[in-house]
């Protein structure tokens, strides 16, 4: 049996439905918080777990005995912790929100799993770990002790943790530092999802830097293959059974070429305006997959042309636009 936690989120609901479709008896629980619109979380459920019998649990991990209560109602082999406080930005005006999640919940999940003897832990870090890195593109082996937001501080500190649950009690722990990940049912506070309402709205959106900025953006489906084959394997067999692995498009894409993409699978022309570059945004991601190439033969596939136009025909569909 397997838990997904952020199992009404946007990663999480895709991931439970993939296992559930592969035969994995599949727990899926959420917070189900207002960061962005409940009724999205909710629809998923209903879109994804439901139909596929997967249970789900409206549970809090910062609540350490709704944690206890879980495990111990269920017995998990494998944990997938997509559960987080999500967003670089919202992070400079809520930050205890990102420590209560991201730190103290991430504890509590990593101390259940201890109890539970977990054959192996996947958890999602972030490509926000790499800070201001001037990398062509980011190797799992480079520094990330200077992160640029407490967004990114969080999930640094999740991998430390996992580190040190790894070394001290053996339990099997593998992070994945996900790039920017976008496709349909995706969440409303990201780029490409905000462009989408505007240019269909025939609104302005704005352009960071004039939108030079760029992002190794990464289709759903590839990402939702990784933790799949991941899931799939072995657990670690190390003297210490702890991995990092990127999980991105190695093909950075600058914002405005974004934009452009929208523009064709809306078949509308976009409305921008400039706005400087924030503090807490770096100016380009970028992953090395290599490491995933050699463990896994993992690749992603979907070019982003095709990413985009999925995407657009869902929202067009999802919102009747």
């Amino acid at each position: 049996m397997i838990l997904v936690t952020g199992a009404a989120g946007f990663i999480g609901a895709h991931v439970a439905a993939a296992l559930a479709d592969k035969g994995y008896s599949v727990i899926g629980c959420d917070n189900l918080n207002n960061y962005y619109d409940p009724a999205l979380k909710q629809a998923r459920v209903k879109h994804f777990l439901e139909p596929r019998n997967v249970k789900f649990e409206a549970i809090d991990l910062t609540n350490s005995e709704a944690v206890k209560t879980l495990f111990n109602t269920y017995s998990f082999e494998k944990v997938i912790h997509l559960a987080a406080q999500a967003g670089v930005r919202h992070s400079l005006s809520k930050p205890e929100e990102y420590l209560q999640s991201n730190v103290v919940g991430f504890g509590h999940l990593l101390e259940a799993c201890r109890l539970a003897k977990i054959n192996h832990l996947i958890y999602a870090s972030s490509s926000s770990v790499y800070g201001a890195s001037t990398a062509h593109a980011f190797v799992e082996t480079q520094d990330t002790s200077t992160p640029q937001s407490l967004y990114a501080a969080t999930k640094k500190s999740n991998e430390l943790m996992a580190h040190a649950y790894a070394y001290i009690y053996g339990l099997p722990c593998t992070g994945l530092r996900f790039f920017s990940v976008y496709g349909p049912w995706g969440r409303p506070d990201m780029a490409y999802y905000h462009f989408t309402q505007k240019i269909l709205q025939g609104e302005s959106i704005p352009l960071f830097d004039d939108g030079e900025l760029a992002r190794d953006f990464t289709y759903i489906d590839d990402v939702v293959n990784a933790v799949v084959q991941i899931t799939a394997a072995e657990s670690p067999d190390l003297t210490i059974p702890y991995k990092i692995y990127n999980i991105g498009n190695n093909q950075p894409v600058k914002v405005i070429e974004m934009v452009r993409l929208i523009e064709a699978a809306c078949q509308r022309t976009a409305i921008t305006h400039n706005l400087p570059k924030p503090n807490c945004d770096v100016l380009s991601t970028c992953a090395n997959i290599d490491a995933m190439k050699k463990d896994y033969d993992w690749s992603p596939t979907t070019p982003m042309p095709i990413g985009i136009q999925n995407f657009v025909n869902w929202f067009k569909a999802f919102y009747g636009k």
